[in-house]
Formats: structure tokens, C-alpha cells, sequence
């Protein structure tokens, strides 16, 4: 137990529902950071994708708050694009997403509170879960006394939600059509601070490995399995960053 929660449980904390809302309203200022703009530029190049697939601003709209995931959003219009059938364009998306489960599997004991935490607390926040929110609530959220987890990533999820969902309005009505390879270069700025957050983020020099073996061995399994390359790269890179360093680990106590 950390120092913090001891604060919270002695009652240096204010009343619950008074704790709550200030750190809600802490999580609504965190949204204003680096990590919000950079997504807020990559839906922008997505809407200049979707506006040349001739997809409407509603469409838009429900796509980015129903799906809110960006890789989903881009498989389904890239699926929508080419005219591809409702099954296999969900398909596609639910694969695309499966990435996600594992990625709230991670952050739920981290934002739950015991028996005061409840299911539907978990089901709404658990909407908010992508790259961008899960990777900041992850370098974020431990240092919080544990109460203070759950509204803080509630209010700075459904921030983060917001603007974007009203950026990329804007962006749709205002701005020009982007060139193809500008908006393609956006959207991938998500990924790209995604890793690199995730190197700042890494605590063992077994998770510095797995992103450095991620990058080597995601080339090789493109080129060798194409359509299997990403399974097999975090699986193989996964597996051999972590037993190397189990072993470095237990060699060094010898």
C-alpha cells in the first residue's frame, strides 16, 4: 500500500462524492496535453480519408464516437471503400479490435477500488480504452491514490472524446480535402507516439527488448506471412524478450 492510499483511508481526502468530482475535473485538465493533439490531427486525416470514400459527416460522427478506436474506423472505411459485404467488413473490425481486450484486461485492476467500484462504473470507462488514453492512464494512473483512478481516467476519456469528436466536425466542414499521402502520414501519428510512449513507459529492460525485437521481427514476418505478421511478431518478439530477460534476471542473482 502506498503512502497515498493511506491518506485516502485515514480521510485526508474529501467526502466521496466531493473526491470524485475533483478528480474528474483533474482528468478533464489532463486532457489538455500532447498526446490529445497528436490524436486530434490524426482524426483529421482520417475525416480527409473518409470525406474522399464519400462517407457523410454523420456517418463520420458515429463511426468515431460508436467505434472511437482509430485502427477500427480506418479497417471499416478502407472495407466500405472498396465495397466489401457487412460480414466480412465486421469481421475485419472485430479483429482489429481484439487488441483492445487485453489492453482493459490491463487497466481494470488498475482503476478498480475494491466493493465501491461498480460494473457499470467499469463498462462506461471501458469505452475509452485505445491506444492514446490507455497508454497515458498506464504512466499515469499508478502514482494516484487508488479512489482517485476512476474519475480522473472518466473525466479525462470522455474529454479526450469530446474534443476530438468536435475537431473532427470542424476539420469535415472547414478544411480541404488533404492529400492522400498528408492524411495517410496523420493518421499514423497515433501508432507513432504510441510507441514511443510506450519505450518511456517500458520498466524492465525486458519490455525495451520486446519493442525493439517488435520492430526488427514486424519487417521479417510482413515479408515472410503476410496477414499473420502482427500475431506472430508481438508472440515470437513477446516470448523471446521476456525469456531472455527471466534468465539475465535469475543469472544475475547467482
Amino acid at each position: 500500500m502506498t503512502s497515498s492510499d493511506m491518506n485516502v483511508e485515514e480521510g485526508d481526502e474529501p467526502s466521496e462524492f466531493e473526491g470524485g468530482a475533483y478528480w474528474f475535473r483533474q482528468g478533464v485538465k489532463g486532457a489538455v496535453c500532447l498526446p490529445t493533439l497528436i490524436l486530434m490531427m490524426a482524426f483529421v486525416g482520417f475525416t480527409s480519408l473518409a470525406s474522399e470514400v464519400g462517407l457523410t459527416l454523420i456517418e463520420v460522427l458515429m463511426m468515431s464516437f460508436f467505434m472511437w478506436a482509430l485502427p477500427s474506423i480506418v479497417v471499416l472505411t478502407g472495407a466500405m471503400s472498396v465495397g466489401t459485404g457487412l460480414i466480412p467488413a465486421a469481421i475485419a473490425v472485430a479483429l482489429s479490435a481484439v487488441r483492445l481486450m487485453p489492453m482493459t484486461v490491463a487497466l481494470i485492476p488498475v482503476l478498480r477500488d475494491g466493493k465501491r467500484t461498480k460494473t457499470w462504473h467499469m463498462l462506461i470507462v471501458s469505452h475509452f480504452v485505445a491506444v492514446t488514453a490507455w497508454v497515458f492512464a498506464m504512466r499515469n494512473l499508478p502514482s494516484l491514490p487508488r479512489a482517485a483512478r476512476l474519475p480522473y481516467f472518466a473525466g479525462f476519456g470522455g474529454t479526450v472524446h469530446l474534443v476530438v469528436l468536435c475537431s473532427t466536425a470542424v476539420s469535415y466542414v472547414l478544411l480541404p480535402v488533404v492529400d492522400g499521402p498528408i492524411a495517410a502520414g496523420l493518421v499514423m501519428l497515433t501508432p507513432v507516439y504510441f510507441m514511443f510512449s510506450m519505450y518511456q513507459a517500458a520498466r524492465t529492460g525486458g519490455d525495451q527488448a520486446a519493442l525493439l525485437l517488435g520492430l526488427i521481427l514486424g519487417p521479417v514476418f510482413y515479408y515472410l506471412f503476410p496477414g499473420a505478421d502482427l500475431l506472430l511478431t508481438g508472440f515470437v518478439g513477446g516470448t523471446v524478450a521476456f525469456t531472455g530477460w527471466l534468465f539475465a534476471t535469475r543469472r544475475g542473482e547467482l
